[in-house]
């Protein structure tokens, strides 16, 4: 199999949201993005890898990292599809190792005391994933990358609201000491899957951290990028509206697993198509306000 159908299978398989993105490109930036994808599918996975010992982990890894210099002998299957993308765009070998380290972070790091240290995982698990995409994706103004930050931040945030319970089950919890400890529910609750007014109101805050990213990364998207930046502004509508069930749900997140189902997921997807076009609060007229 080819590199790229590699990358194209690996896409597929991974049935994820960021994939939806996708259907606003088309060409060789689609591919490209294709490929960008599937490393950093590949790379979570050897992390979340439950036959790998952290050594095994720690040594992929690394050999990830040997191939975004140089070719060699028995390096990963994409390394050269990679390594291309860094010479077609102004991608750097840095930009892709931060993404490493950050998904190497979920080898030992299970706990964050603060909201700064979560940020840095943030930042390096989504928002350089951001910044290596609007590369791709193609942009003029450079405050293009503030905004990829802030929508890195917003969707790793309501990832880790979505997935309190499911991230619970392999010993890892997101959710900062210090909010926990505002607003006084223990990890002891969190284990025992307690759902009272104190889990409701620090999910609550959580969620509003989570928006106010979205909002930060809506106020500094430059106008003239706005048609380059299409694919990011479908992830953010399909966020935004996973984010606004689980909150008018208030949070049931120990007892389901929240998905979009396709409609709601076609009617976000044509949400920024319409604000492309008509400038306007972009609800096409067939879509429900409220998923």
């Amino acid at each position: 199999m080819k590199s790229g159908d590699s990358a194209t299978a690996i896409t597929r398989a991974s049935k994820s949201n960021l994939a939806l993105a996708f259907v606003a490109m088309s060409g060789e930036r689609r591919r490209d993005i294709t490929t960008f994808y599937a490393f950093c599918r590949v790379i979570d996975d050897i992390v979340d890898d439950i036959n790998s010992d952290d050594e095994t982990k720690r040594d992929r890894l690394g050999s990830w990292r040997r191939s975004l210099r140089e070719k060699f002998s028995g390096e990963p299957s994409l390394a050269t599809s990679v390594r291309a993308l860094m010479d077609r765009y102004a991608i750097t070998p840095e930009m892709l190792e931060e993404i490493i380290t950050g998904v190497e972070m979920d080898i030992e790091t299970r706990r964050y005391a603060t909201f700064e240290e979560l940020r840095v995982y943030c930042y390096r698990v989504a928002s350089a994933v951001g910044l290596v995409s609007i590369e791709i994706f193609g942009y003029a103004n450079p405050r293009c990358r503030e905004y990829a930050v802030a929508l890195g931040l917003a969707l790793q945030m309501t990832n880790i609201i979505r997935d309190v319970a499911v991230d619970l089950t392999i010993g890892r919890i997101y959710l900062p000491g210090e909010d926990l400890a505002r607003f006084e529910y223990g990890e002891s609750d969190l284990a025992s899957h307690v759902y009272d007014s104190r889990f409701t109101r620090l999910m609550n805050f959580e969620a509003t951290r989570a928006q106010q990213f979205f909002a930060e990364a809506a106020r500094v998207l430059p106008p003239e990028d706005r048609r380059a930046m299409l694919p990011a502004e479908i992830m953010a509508s399909v966020y935004k509206a996973l984010l606004e069930r689980i909150v008018r749900d208030n949070f049931r997140v120990f007892e389901k697993q929240y998905r979009l189902g396709r409609l709601e997921k076609f009617r976000r997807v044509t949400v920024p198509f319409f604000k492309l076009l008509d400038g306007r609060s972009g609800q096409p007229p067939f879509a429900s306000r409220t998923l």
